[in-house]
């Protein structure tokens, strides 16, 4: 019987499958896509989030980054990392080095969709086969998380983001956060030539729209655009739990409050080696817990700047706020890198 099934090989799902089989177990991931797959996020991966694709062997190469700088139309405040660099990386290029790594260590996968599943005592059934346990990593829209009767209802407005490349030079080694009325725009480095730029906003409103609340960026962005406009939302996922019998969640399934902080592929990958060191000490039921100590500072940090941003008042603080209170500004970066 297989140990471990995993619906859904993106980066969660792929971290989980060589995690498991790193573990001794038996690992399969069901993925209708072929890899590498692309998707709208900001690409910036924070310290954690390297180390973590270090413990798991995964070499891919990307564009330093030493902090995170805040810019509005007059100031600017930056924080660097202090445990080592992050990295800007090409989504593509990272599902890449995952997927590389998990044929190396013997991860299978199966090309298919898992539209149902049957749970029975001692293990579970989904896509044709049998497994000890099933682990739903599909995404921010999971399917599956829905067929489990785990959604909650989001009281926050909706947010959405767009991303697109530019085929320009990095003028910062840091990422930078743009912040304007109705939107930030977020600025990642991730080659020689290339620059990411995501929007994120709770307005629906055309990328080149948001694009041109940020004249002072717009200016930077002079070569020509190398990739379509790709987009997510709504991004906010309240989940009611992480582990329903044989089912565990992990990834953007899992639950998602914001890309503000772009910690969601970092906080993936940690509940994912958490995931399944639960599995193997025969405690499933304790991966709730370890997510909720994995994501506390994201969920009260994300949290209250967003709470900050809803309000016009004190969206137009943030930065000013950042600038005059650096050690503040620096240790709250640190936290969630």
């Amino acid at each position: 019987m297989i140990d471990v099934l995993v619906a859904g090989g993106g980066p969660a799902g792929l971290a989980t499958a060589i995690h498991a089989t790193l573990a001794g177990m038996e690992a399969v991931v069901v993925e209708p896509r072929s890899a590498p797959v692309d998707k709208a996020c900001g690409e910036g991966l924070m310290p954690t989030g390297v180390a973590a694709l270090r413990s798991l062997g995964v070499r891919v190469e990307g564009w330093p980054l030493l902090g995170i700088r805040y810019v509005d139309e007059r100031r600017r405040a930056q924080a660097a990392f202090r445990e080592g660099p992050g990295l800007g990386v090409r989504r593509t290029a990272l599902h890449a080095a995952l997927a590389e790594r998990a044929a190396e260590v013997g991860v299978k996968v199966v090309h298919g969709r898992v539209g149902g599943v049957r749970q029975h005592a001692d293990s579970v059934e989904a896509a044709g086969l049998r497994a000890r346990w099933l682990v739903a990593a599909d995404g921010l829209h999971s399917p599956l998380r829905g067929l489990l009767g785990l959604e909650l209802a989001s009281r926050a407005p909706s947010r959405y983001g767009q991303r697109r490349h530019y085929r320009v030079a990095p003028w910062s080694d840091f990422v930078e956060v743009h912040w304007a009325a109705r939107a930030e725009a977020y600025v990642t480095p991730v080659g020689e030539e290339l620059v990411g730029v995501a929007v994120l906003s709770s307005e629906r409103r055309s990328y080149e729209e948001h694009l041109a609340g940020f004249p002072a960026l717009l200016a930077r962005l002079e070569g020509p655009a190398a990739t379509s406009v790709r987009g997510a939302g709504p991004l906010r996922q309240r989940v009611s739990a992480r582990v329903a019998g044989r089912v565990l969640l992990v990834g953007d399934a899992a639950g998602y409050m914001d890309a503000l902080t772009g910690e969601g592929v970092s906080l993936g990958l940690l509940s994912a080696r958490a995931l399944v060191g639960c599995l193997r000490a025969g405690r499933p039921e304790a991966y709730e817990r370890a997510w909720r100590r994995l994501s506390l500072r994201h969920r009260l940090l994300t949290g209250a700047l967003l709470a900050a941003r809803r309000r016009p008042g004190s969206a137009r603080l943030i930065v000013p706020a950042a600038q005059r209170l650096p050690v503040v500004f620096t240790a709250t970066v640190n936290a969630l890198a």
